[in-house]
């Protein structure tokens, strides 16, 4: 896809709120963005240029979310004569996740961030619509849930993650981001518990911060109303995304002059804000402006959906008996479940690899598919990798992520395929978090496995600023689907 068709996607998206923002204004946000540069530059190549290798093989992809259909795209670029399949049975599986944050704030609506695969599979790439039920990587096969065998030379993991909202008492259900979700929304997305974390459970978390905003409008008593937001012991997608809710919310109860009425509370597993230190001290400066409220270490464990009761596990480590050889007292772990009172809570659920594949010979004792980190190669399987939620990366789990991954893969499978010996393309962690925190404000967080600022242009990066909610509204979406889906971007 050319660079022109991006930009009018992008202008497209800014019409549809007309007044806030004028194509002039919008070419000027593509020019000063580092990141829309580096897309758009990357989207000029014509195929028949970018062709670059007549190696063969079959390659067998399951998972046709982003990162598994911008590999395939990539691949077709790339190979001259390229023989890829797509196992993947979601028919809405390339729905833009990132904005479900924005359909949550009623920005955007659901229609917003959802798409047809079918529209994205590239042209000569064969789709099975059914899901892979088991692995053989002796046998360079998969089956599927019909009991096909599908033979590869080639195979790319990308089937992301589950939301494993049955791990906590009183709720029930394994789900992914897009597809059914029934099972869950029996509990969550009503009665004041609510997640953003799969697309419906959006739009519900829209209607539940409307409904907290009534509450607290004809609140009187000397109490105030209690909102909390979790974020679990695993690994998550999108690290920033239980901040962002709270961010949100606060500046819609502020908008409707309610928010002295509630208390907003942060509760979290671990014991910091983020993992950079840079952005770590930069929100905590923002959670006191704002008034909020937190407490590290408490990972909720249950929760009762009728009395409206959250359990939380809380850690910590009291001192022990000194150690006379090594000159220092023994820590010894406690911890001790403590309930609180709701009556709005986001959960951030805890995720994991889908058992097919954790469980499964290309799996490890995490769940996660083992790979060398730069080389995205499992780290057993020489002909197989893996990309995007369900590899087993530090810090790694968001679009941004992907977007750095599925070059880094293609340029490495193709040496495989080619017979080298040293793989080419090294990733280091990169990725981005549009932190939002407010409906007008984004502090872009750029980073990677160095756990140090990586800004892409020179302003400070711990600073809200209106620059990256534009480039968070109108431009991230279209950049990602018609250029990273692409394989261009």
């Amino acid at each position: 896809m050319k660079s022109d068709k991006i930009i009018e996607e992008i202008l497209g998206e800014i019409e549809k709120h007309e007044g806030v923002l004028s194509r002039r204004d919008a070419m000027k946000l593509l020019a000063a963005s580092p990141i829309a540069a580096g897309v758009l530059a990357g989207t000029t190549t014509t195929t028949e240029a970018y062709a670059s290798s007549d190696a063969k093989g079959k390659i067998v992809i399951v998972g046709g979310g982003l990162a598994g259909v911008a590999t395939a795209a990539k691949l077709t670029n790339k190979l001259s004569n390229p023989d890829i399949t797509i196992i993947e049975p979601n028919p809405h599986s390339v729905s833009y996740q990132p904005g479900q944050t924005l359909v949550a704030a009623g920005v955007w609506q659901k229609s917003d961030i959802t798409y047809d695969t079918a529209n994205f599979i590239p042209k000569g790439t064969k789709w099975i619509k059914e899901m892979v039920v088991s692995f053989d990587p002796a046998n360079n096969k998969v089956k599927t849930q019909s009991g096909m065998e599908v033979t590869y030379d080639y195979l790319v993991v990308a089937t992301g993650l589950v939301l494993d909202f049955a791990s906590i008492k009183g709720l029930e259900g394994e789900i992914m981001s897009s597809g059914d979700n029934e099972i869950v929304r029996k509990k969550v997305g009503k009665n004041g518990v609510y997640s953003i974390y799969f697309a419906d459970g959006a739009v519900d978390t829209y209607k539940g911060i409307q409904e907290l905003i009534a509450k607290a409008k004809a609140h009187t008593g000397s109490e105030k109303l209690q909102a909390l937001f979790t974020d679990p012991a695993t690994a998550i997608k999108c690290g920033g995304a239980p901040k962002k809710i709270m961010y949100i919310i606060h500046d819609l109860l502020t908008k409707a002059g309610v928010r002295d009425k509630v208390e907003l509370t942060f509760c979290p597993s671990g014991d910091k804000m983020f993992g950079v230190p840079e952005y770590n001290d930069a929100i905590f400066e923002q959670f006191k402006k704002r008034g909020f409220k937190w407490e590290f270490k408490t990972n909720l464990v249950a929760i009762d959906t009728e009395k409206k009761v959250a359990t939380f596990e809380y850690k910590w480590l009291e001192k022990g008996e000194y150690d006379e050889d090594l000159k220092e007292y023994t820590m010894i772990p406690m911890s001790k479940n403590i309930e609180k009172k709701y009556d709005f809570i986001h959960i951030t659920p805890p995720q994991k690899a889908p058992d097919l594949v954790g469980k499964s010979p290309i799996g490890s004792s995490k769940g996660w598919v083992p790979v060398v980190k730069e080389t995205l190669q499992h780290v057993t399987y020489k002909n197989v990798f893996a990309i995007g939620d369900v590899a087993a990366l530090p810090m790694a789990k968001t679009g941004g992520s992907a977007r750095k991954e599925y070059a880094v893969l293609v340029d490495n499978l193709i040496a495989v395929m080619e017979k080298k010996e040293k793989l080419p393309a090294a990733y280091d962690g990169y990725t981005v978090c549009p932190l939002i925190t407010s409906l007008g404000t984004v502090m872009l967080a750029e980073f990677n496995w160095t756990a140090k600022p990586t800004p892409s242009f020179p302003l400070d990066p711990t600073q809200e600023r209106w620059i990256w909610w534009l480039l968070k509204v109108y431009a991230l979406k279209p950049m990602t689907i018609y250029g990273m889906l692409s394989g261009r971007a």
